[in-house]
């Protein structure tokens, strides 16, 4: 797979790889495992959110008054 950046990416890139210690692929697989992560823990918070809000709404609703 060839992946293909703007000037911008490819200056992002290599300061990651400077600072990482890593190769251009590695920090690229590194970054896609990270982005993987957070859209996954923010999933699991908006799920969670959600059903607080379900089981608690009646208690915000009195507290709110």
């Amino acid at each position: 797979m060839t992946l293909r950046f703007s000037e911008d990416g490819e200056q992002l890139l290599a300061a990651l790889v400077a600072s990482e210690g890593v190769s251009q692929q590695e920090a690229t697989i590194r970054a896609i495992h990270e982005v993987v992560r957070l859209h996954g823990h923010a999933q699991a918070v908006s799920a969670s959110s959600g059903r607080a809000k379900s089981r608690y709404a009646e208690l915000m609703e009195r507290l709110g008054k």
